[in-house]
Formats: structure tokens, sequence, C-alpha cells
């Protein structure tokens, strides 16, 4: 039976070098995006330092959340550089807490630490990313306009030179609209005229709308007309602007996804977004077995700094495979689903093969 103590010391070491990190990643963050931020508002005289640093705030949770896995890792070397520098693993194996317990213990601890990131954290940081960029969106150029998916399919309001128009379709087919309600309005917003069609080709910001019956503020009617309009929107913009998945909670996701699904939109970056949400608390998971097994395998008899070097090198190797493997997902050369577990599933190979004798070191 191991002594409660020592797992209570154990998970006290670990959890401390894990809160340090954090804050320290997030100053770092907030130096980076505060700079960002200024810039963004750089051509504004009227805009204090008061929003450049709200928006800083609210957008660092989101930017943090993208890189626990990496802290996760450094905290693992943090971890095992102190107990080293102590001679606490000795202590621990002469009370009968081999190397594989300790490892063990930190993969409970961590795996506990990112349910709580997928639930509780990423509500968090989801809304503050929501509120985020609701708050910028007033300070672009594209406040004038606007997309929203729901169940009745898709809306847009839309504003070229002095005209208003409210589209609204019940379904997307790659660059086509289906069933097509275009409302157009003068600046005192009064209805000039409604276009009713069953097809817009929409490949570019010239939309071509073929089939089209024209009501006009009289009630006038012209049928079978083929015309052209002018719009803010084409087929890769409807997409983009729903892109930003990070202000979105789990059950919004999946919400969002049966939208998408209803309009005929493509699911494949919700769905990738998703498993990566699911799979986070085994990845940090993998992320720590790797610093511990490089940190437990590799005698440094130099400065601890080496071997943070070292981690940070991995981290990043690391991010290049996982990017490599969510390419092919979202680019549907392999199911979503293999895009994230693969290079899980490489990891943990390669860290089944480091973990041989661990209990020698």
């Amino acid at each position: 039976m191991v002594n409660k103590i020592y797992i209570k010391h154990i998970f006290y070491i670990f959890l401390t070098r894990f809160v340090n990190l954090t804050l320290i990643f997030s100053a770092l963050i907030f130096i980076m995006n505060i700079l960002e931020e200024l810039k963004f508002f750089s051509s504004s005289n009227q805009i204090g330092i008061g929003y450049p640093v709200l928006l800083t705030i609210l957008n660092l949770p989101s930017v943090l959340f993208e890189i626990f896995p990496f802290i996760i890792l450094i905290s693992t070397q943090f971890f095992f550089i102190k107990f080293q520098n102590t001679d606490e693993l000795l202590i621990f194996k002469n009370n009968g807490i081999n190397n594989i317990k300790i490892i063990s213990f930190i993969c409970l601890l961590v795996f506990v630490v990112g349910l709580i990131l997928i639930t509780v954290f990423h509500l968090f940081s989801s809304s503050m990313k929501n509120n985020y960029l609701e708050f910028k969106n007033k300070y672009t150029n594209d406040n004038k306009y606007l997309a929203v998916i729901n169940e009745n399919g898709l809306w847009i309001k839309d504003k070229i030179e002095e005209k208003f128009m409210i589209i609204h379709a019940e379904k997307i087919e790659k660059n086509i609209l289906r069933k097509l309600l275009i409302t157009e309005y003068d600046s005192d917003y009064s209805i000039q005229r409604n276009i009713v069609s069953n097809k817009a080709i929409i490949t570019s910001n010239i939309w071509n709308i073929k089939g089209a019956t024209i009501i006009d503020n009289k009630g006038k009617r012209e049928k079978n007309i083929e015309i052209n309009i002018e719009t803010n929107f084409d087929y890769i913009k409807i997409n983009s602007l729903f892109s930003n998945l990070e202000s979105l909670n789990i059950i919004e996701l999946i919400n969002q996804k049966n939208d998408f699904k209803g309009v005929g939109l493509n699911v494949s970056d919700i769905d990738l977004h998703l498993y990566k949400l699911i799979f986070l608390p085994f990845s940090l998971v993998i992320f720590a077995i790797m610093s511990s097994i490089l940190m437990l395998n590799i005698k440094f008899k130099k400065s601890p700094t080496f071997m943070l070097i070292v981690g940070i090198l991995l981290s990043v190797i690391i991010y290049y495979i996982f990017y490599f493997f969510e390419l092919l997902g979202s680019n549907n050369k392999i199911p979503i689903i293999l895009s994230v577990l693969l290079p899980n599933i490489i990891l943990f190979l390669t860290c089944l093969i480091g973990i041989v004798n661990i209990n020698e070191k």
C-alpha cells in the first residue's frame, strides 16, 4: 500500500509546476497578443489602451487552451528536474515507489486535469472567445453584414452601397444555394423587391440567379428571369464565417454540426474539433508519459536548461505530427476520427518502447 503522503507530495509538486508554467505562458501570450491588438487599433485615435487590454484578456484563455499539451510536457520535465536535484527519486524507490508508479500517479493527475480542461475551462474559454469576436467585430469593416445558420437554413444580412438585403437559403450544395429568397431594402428600410429562386451560383460575389421570380414594391411579377446580383459573399467567405470553432462550447458545437448538416455545409472541421476535445485528456497523458521517459532515460550532467530545450524541440515535432494528420482529416484523405487517433497511437507506441526497464533508471 503506497503511503498517501507520498502521493499527495507527487500531486503537489506537479500541480505547482503546472500552475506556475500556466501563469508564465499566460504572461507571454498577453504580451504578444496585446501588441497585435495595439496594431489593430493603431488607425483609431479614439481608442485608448483599455480596449486592447480587454480584448487580450478575452482572447487569452482560448490561446492558452491550445498549448496546454505542451505546458503538461514541460511541467513534467520540471517535476523530474526537482526530484532529481533533491534525490527524491531514490527516496521514493527505497520506500517501494518505483518510477512506473510515479509515472502512473502523474498520468492519473493529468487525466483529471484534462477532464477539467474540456469541461470547466473550455466552457469558460469559448465564452470569452465569443465575447472577444463580438466586441472586435464592432471595429471591423465587416460589421455591416452578418451570416447565421440555424434550423431554418442560412440567413445573411448584406449591404451594397445604400441597398440592404436579407437573404435566406434552405440548402447549400457546394457553390450553389437552393430555395433562395432575397428581400432588398433601400436606405430607409422600405422593401424594393423580392427575388425567389431555386438556384443561385455563388462562386464569386456576383451571384448568378437562375429561374428567378422577381416581385417589385408594387406587386408586379416577372417570372423565369436570370439575373446577377452583387453581394459581399461567395461560397468561400460563407464557410469561413463559421470557421472559428474556439468560440463554441461542446453543446454549441454539436448544435452547429446539426445546423450545418441541415443546410448541406461540410461538418468535417466541427467533427475534427470535437474529437480533439474528447481525446484531449488521453493526449495530455501521452505527453506526460513521453516527458517522463525523456527525463528518466537521458542522464544529464549539464544544466537542466539542456533538457528543457530538448523538451521544447520535442513539442515542436509533436505539434507538426498532429498538424499533418489534421490536414489529412480535413482534406478527407483519412477518416476524421483517425486523424485524431493515429498521432496519439503512434506516440503511445513510442512511449511503450521507451518505458522498457524504466524502473532501473
